[in-house]
Formats: structure tokens, sequence, C-alpha cells
């Protein structure tokens, strides 16, 4: 089981090295590269007078399109000195309500979706929304990157965090394709809750990937200081992990899915690549 189709979004050209990566991928697994180029329209329906709304609509969709296209084009440019890199691109507009729809249908049928981290002064403004929307509306993997250097290849160490939950889980068995490249995988638990049936922590869990051939190891840590993301970030540098894998955890609110405090502040504190699903 590997990553066959891999989907990137862009809104912006700055985003070109997330596009790199994402092709590095898909040539690295021998998979199709799905490339989204997103324009936004950002109208305000109450910001106008009666009976001028659909003109500032009209107006507002042509110049996303027009964006949408002409990243398109550079996009498709970029590609087409790639070799043998299997790759389809397109152009789409959303309103900023209506990304979660459209990212998610594509997300939906992709395999991963490759994006850069969305925090930070050169993440677009709608990258965190876009995040969002291929976790929780498409239900497909995220691997999200610090800056524009994927995980080694094998990578040589992973680092699971583990809390028992059922995201935790989801996220284990979409990784298990790089887990079981990996050199080694170590399940780090912090602060760990009594277990149902008295098993030591993180034993189910290592005995599954052992049987998939998976090298494991179980850390039992215990919170020092700070969040549930600084002990993360902490123990994946004492270690020298190449991919963290971690769950998504979300909120309601007003009907979208929302990153969860830890979610939000593993992506923007985050030193290495972090695969990420629910």
């Amino acid at each position: 089981m590997g990553y066959k189709s891999i989907l990137t979004i862009l809104s912006d050209e700055r985003q070109l090295p997330q596009l790199d990566a994402a092709a590095a991928l898909a040539a690295r697994e021998d998979g199709h590269l799905s490339v989204l180029c997103l324009g936004l329209d950002h109208t305000q329906v109450g910001y106008y007078f009666p009976g001028g709304t659909p003109y500032a609509f009209q107006d507002a969709i042509d110049i996303a399109m027009e964006q949408a296209e002409s990243l398109d084009r550079i996009v498709q440019q970029h590609l087409a000195r790639m070799g043998d890199l299997r790759w389809s691109s397109e152009a789409a507009v959303a309103q900023i309500g209506g990304i979660g729809n459209l990212v998610g249908m594509r997300a939906r049928f992709s395999d991963l979706t490759v994006m850069m981290r969305p925090y930070g002064a050169d993440a677009p403004g709608e990258a965190e929304a876009v995040v969002e929307a291929a976790l929780f509306e498409g239900g497909c993997p995220v691997l999200v990157l610090p800056g524009s250097d994927l995980p080694a290849d094998p990578p040589g160490k992973v680092m699971v965090a583990w809390n028992q939950s059922l995201e935790a889980l989801a996220a284990v068995r979409r990784a298990l394709p790089l887990l079981k490249a990996a050199g080694s995988v170590e399940i780090a638990i912090f602060d760990p809750r009594r277990t149902a049936d008295g098993s030591e922590p993180g034993a189910a869990l290592a005995q599954m990937l052992t049987r998939h051939g998976v090298k494991t190891d179980i850390a039992v840590l215990a919170r020092t200081s700070g969040t549930i993301s600084d002990e993360l970030n902490r123990r994946a540098t004492e270690i020298a992990a190449d991919l963290v894998v971690m769950g998504a955890y979300g909120h309601s609110r007003f009907r979208e899915a929302i990153l969860g405090g830890a979610t939000r502040t593993m992506l923007e504190k985050a030193r290495v690549p972090v695969f990420m699903a629910r």
C-alpha cells in the first residue's frame, strides 16, 4: 500500500517550493500528482448597495478565475520540465466559505495531501482553511512540511504521538507505508492514562505495528512543562525524528471543523514534517 494519488493545493506563486516537494514525493511513490490552483473570491454580500451585488459577484469571480488560470499556467510550465512525472493541474474558484466543499471533494479521492505549514509570515491567508478542509471535509491525511524538505527516503526515525485516541490510531493506519519503510518507530506517550484492560501504555499498538514488520519502541514520558506540542517537538528533536505522525483533532464551530489547540500549536511550532489524519 502506497500513496499513488497525491494532491497539493496552491493559491499563490510563492508556494512553488511546496509544488516541488509534492512532485518529488509523487515521483518517489511512482504516483500521480494532482494540483489544484485556487482562486479566491473575497466578496462580502453586505458591503454592496441593493441591486449591485450580482455585478460585484461577477467581477470578483472573474478576477479570481484570472488569478487561478494564471497560476495554473505557471504550474504547468513548471511541471513540464520534470521528465516522467505523471501529473495534472486545474484552476478553480471558491468563495472563502466554500473552500471546504471544493478542497474536501478533491482531497476525498486522494491518498495524501501535501501542504506547507499553514502558519507564518509566508503562509497564504487561506492556508489554514485548506489544511482543515483536506483533513475534516476530505478525510485525507495531510503531510505538513515546515519547509520544502520531505522526510528522508526511507525515514530513519519516525515518532508516533500516541494517546490511545481514534484519531491517533487513524493516523497510524494511514501512515503505515511510511512506518513500514522507516528504520525505527518510537511510540511517544506523555502522562498516559490507565488502559481499560490494565495493559502497558502503547503495548497493543506496538504489537500491531510489529506484526507489520515495523521496528518499534515505546517511550513513556512525563510532561514537564509547556504544552503537549512543546513536549512533542522537544522529543522529536531529541531522537532526531524525520517525521512525526499524529491524529488531527478539531472542534465544531458553526458546522465547520477547526483545528483544536494541540493540533494547531503543533503545526505552528513543528520543526520536522508532520503526518496528520483523523
